[in-house]
């Protein structure tokens, strides 16, 4: 089998999981309940929604580009953020052909030479960084919540969160020693935007009208993007509601509206991600830091 024929395969296989998956959800819920659903949501809070994602998605950029200075790879943050969309729209859209991050990583190395290794190890650092934080405030909703489901763990997200820390920062100081000196920094670019994208979903959650189990929906959004890091389907459509489904079932919460929560997320995804098609077309130029300090 050719590498054609491999990511032509893996790309219908991704869809085929996702179909199944969404077929499995709407035999649970009406299809029309969460149309219906999400017609009633609140524009404004919608759009609320809309530019905390984007501001989220410029801190994730910046905490990549963080890395990439940390390995000498002067790239400019107005260059960076152009690679990024474009890194989100190949994710999103071209998911059985280049993704986002082996793009990302092909371009940087051709530019600027800084070692395929080192180039690829930030790449994957800077995605357990955000799973990292992800983690932390999973264990965090989920002693603040005081479900009588998860009441019994409760020592174990004391222990966890902590732990996290300590063995990420290990994991750096025994193998990645030469990103360490901004490990911190990447911590709080973390804890930060995964703060500003919580606030995204809250807003969804409130353009929904929901006002009961609030602090619960946000844990499952949580809980799902975990799962949909999981490279099975288009973008995390299918593993993401699924998810939210059996969530809904764990918490006590409305299924339906659970479901709008994670299509309307995508949708904003989506949208965002879509604009990196402009950079498809016309690659972006990638200029670095000390090319601009000459021409200054």
């Amino acid at each position: 089998m050719t590498e054609k024929q491999r990511k032509l395969f893996k790309t219908i296989l991704k869809v085929v999981i996702s179909a199944v998956l969404l077929y499995f959800i709407f035999t649970k819920i009406s299809f029309t309940d969460i149309l219906e659903t999400i017609g009633k949501a609140n524009v404004l809070f919608l759009l609320v929604a809309v530019f905390f994602y984007i501001v989220s998605k410029v801190l994730n950029a910046l905490r990549l580009n963080l890395y990439f200075h940390q390995i000498l790879v002067p790239l400019s943050q107005k260059s960076n953020l152009k690679l990024y969309l474009l890194g989100m729209f190949y994710n999103l859209f071209l998911p059985g052909g280049i993704g986002g991050d082996a793009y990302k990583g092909y371009v940087i190395q051709k530019k600027f030479n800084a070692g395929t290794k080192k180039v690829v190890t930030v790449l994957i650092l800077d995605r357990l960084s955000g799973m990292l934080l992800i983690f932390i405030y999973s264990c965090a909703l989920a002693l603040l919540i005081k479900n009588p489901v998860i009441a019994d763990y409760n020592w174990l997200f004391y222990v966890a969160a902590p732990l996290s820390i300590f063995v990420f920062w290990m994991l750096q100081k025994l193998f990645f020693s030469y990103v360490l000196a901004v490990f911190w920094k990447s911590f709080l670019y973390s804890a930060l935007l995964q703060a500003v994208q919580l606030l995204a979903v809250f807003f969804i959650i409130k353009a929904l009208a929901i006002e009961v189990g609030q602090l619960a929906y946000l844990l499952v959004f949580l809980l799902s993007s975990m799962v949909s890091v999981i490279p099975l389907t288009i973008g995390g459509v299918g593993s993401r509601e699924v998810t939210f489904l059996y969530g809904a079932a764990w918490f006590s919460l409305d299924a339906g509206s659970a479901i709008a929560v994670s299509f309307i997320f995508f949708l904003i995804t989506a949208l965002v991600s879509l604009f990196g098609i402009i950079y498809h077309f016309k690659k972006p130029e990638l200029t670095s830091t000390i090319q601009l300090l000459e021409v200054n």
